[in-house]
């Protein structure tokens, strides 16, 4: 046992994650998922727990192993992982992190199972990445009959046995994807991977993809290329029968973060797989798959913000320097404040569009509008909601995964040497936060996606600039900024040609009075008016700490 003269604060463990995070409380509760704080609570004590953060230490400690061949020199493609990884993904798929708000439908579905994924995302981030592509691949799945029979049910399963089985022999299935290739990266219709259409639905595919991810779950969703273009095809790891779909795993990526999980190189040769929508419609098949995925980011980010913060708050309240604990020195308070604000921004526009998911058409009843009838089958208020979350995602996706790694830094270094050290999570979370940068789309491809939604759908501008202007008179701070966004994106709809060159400063900008909206619609006013002062005001810098004299510092902190 540590003396207490140590000046070495004690393990941050044995906390309910949820409950003391009174912004995601706050937001839970404003967008209608209240009737699931006793399970977020649950869950909260659960990733909490001194166990959970050790098999969380654990996963990423030891990282996956390829085993290519067996000791007989078979091919075995198999991915080894720490038992404390599956430990990990085993609680985040029993508490309905992946599939919950498609299983169990209601109002704030979306809302509370993107509060649980950000739960189990801020202590291991890993795992979270087949989470996110089992809760994204339901939308598409649900396109075929068939295939959402068979596989609905799978992907709705709590349960979680990480040996390669038939997925009808398992209690839930996880799904991963293969997209990109060497050649093509982002610029997908570049694909060179082949199927070759059986005539019943069903194509053999052969090719190379430069990145698969989660290389062991139980099915993947695969672009390839027909006659008519690129068609996307579901590709089961084990067939019905139990033998192996033919799937070579090349390398596993080393990567700079997200070690607990892997990436991998594969080849496919003549391997099976559903065609799922139509053929050479491949693109369009997986849009709404891409859009989930980006709030995931979204999301995964303000959970990795929220943990870079109550880390630091944790060895600021615990740590004394120069007679004082450090979070009663002015310039640690300020930093530690401003960090606190970028999270809950971050945590608010996150749960802003998981709300809007919940309010939104379902795929199943948009697939008129897309094969041209006139507006589907939903209400106005539906409709609204798709066009907001259209160009919303592609926002909130730039701007808080642009802030993520630095805010990362920056809570890193309230640690001081500790924070660099493998000892504290942090050094984790400063390797992890870029990645949802560079996922499913990176700053330059997600700013052009914004514009793309100006150009293709204009109701999506109309949508956000309602949303905008909800507060419109409350202050001045932030009426400026609307005025700023609403400009630059009326310019942009008019001619998205010319804004290639200042893409980048609209997405920020309409991040900015987005998150700026709703925090002076939802948060208290100690969040609000330092917010628009810090990121809005005539004296906002781009660096953490420098807060103006007028902010609350202590009641800011009072709610980390």
């Amino acid at each position: 046992m540590r003396a207490p003269s140590a000046n070495q604060p004690p393990p941050r463990v044995g906390i309910d994650e949820f409950s003391t995070n009174t912004g995601l409380v706050d937001g839970v509760r404003h967008y209608g998922a209240g009737w699931a704080a006793g399970a977020l609570a649950a869950a909260g004590r659960l990733v909490g727990s001194a166990e959970f953060q050790e098999n969380a230490r654990l996963a990423n400690l030891h990282v996956p192993v390829l085993r290519s061949l067996d000791r007989y020199g078979e091919r075995l493609d198999e991915v080894e992982y720490h038992p404390a990884y599956h430990r990990v993904l085993g609680d985040a798929v029993a508490h309905g992190a992946h599939t919950s708000a498609w299983a169990d439908p209601r109002p704030g579905a979306h809302v509370a199972r993107a509060a649980a994924f950000m739960l189990f995302a801020q202590v291991e981030p890993g795992h979270a990445c087949p989470v996110s592509m089992t809760h994204a691949a339901v939308p598409v799945v649900a396109r075929e009959a068939a295939l959402a029979e068979a596989w609905l049910p799978r992907l709705y399963g709590t349960g979680y046995e990480p040996r390669l089985l038939p997925a009808a022999a398992k209690p839930g299935a996880l799904m991963g994807m293969a997209m990109t290739e060497r050649q093509g990266g982002s610029d997908v219709r570049a694909n060179t991977t082949t199927a070759v259409d059986a005539g019943d639905g069903t194509g053999l595919i052969t090719g190379h993809k430069w990145f698969c991810s989660a290389p062991m779950s139980d099915a993947f969703l695969v672009l390839a290329q027909e006659p008519a273009g690129p068609s996307c095809f579901l590709v089961p790891r084990v067939l019905d029968d139990g033998a192996r779909n033919p799937i070579r795993l090349v390398r596993l990526k080393s990567k700079l973060g997200n070690r607990s999980n892997a990436s991998a190189e594969v080849e496919f040769e003549d391997t099976f797989g559903w065609r799922v929508g139509d053929a050479g419609r491949g693109v369009r098949t997986i849009i709404d798959m891409v859009h989930e995925t980006r709030l995931d980011c979204v999301l995964g980010t303000a959970a990795g913000m929220r943990q870079g913060v109550v880390e630091a708050v944790w060895h600021a309240r615990h740590r004394r320097a120069f007679g004082r604990l450090l979070v009663d020195q002015p310039a640690m308070a300020s930093v530690l404040a401003d960090l606190a604000l970028e999270a809950e921004a971050a945590t608010w526009l996150g749960l802003r569009l998981a709300a809007a998911d919940d309010g939104a058409e379902p795929a199943s009843e948009r697939r008129g509008a897309e094969d041209g009838a006139a507006h589907g089958t939903g209400t106005n208020d539906a409709r609204r909601e798709q066009a907001f979350a259209r160009i919303a995602t592609a926002v909130a996706k730039y701007w808080v995964c642009q802030r993520g790694p630095a805010h990362a830094a920056e809570a890193l270094e309230c640690l001081g040497g500790n924070g660099y050290t493998e000892d504290f999570p942090l050094a984790m979370r400063y390797r992890e936060q870029p990645v949802m940068a560079i996922w499913e789309g990176s700053g330059n491809v997600v700013a052009l996606d914004v514009l793309r939604a100006l150009e293709r759908e204009p109701d999506s501008a109309e949508a956000l600039a309602d949303e905008l202007e909800q507060q419109r008179g409350v202050d001045p701070v932030l009426d400026a900024q609307l005025g700023r966004a609403l400009s630059l994106m009326w310019d942009a709809a008019r001619e998205p040609g010319e804004a290639h060159a200042w893409a980048r400063r609209l997405a920020e900008e309409l991040a900015l009075a987005l998150q700026g909206t709703l925090l002076v619609g939802h948060a208290p006013s100690c969040v609000a008016e330092a917010f628009l002062a810090a990121r809005l005001g005539e004296k906002r810098t781009l660096g953490f700490g420098c807060l103006p004299d007028t902010a609350r510092t202590a009641e800011i902190l009072a709610r980390v």
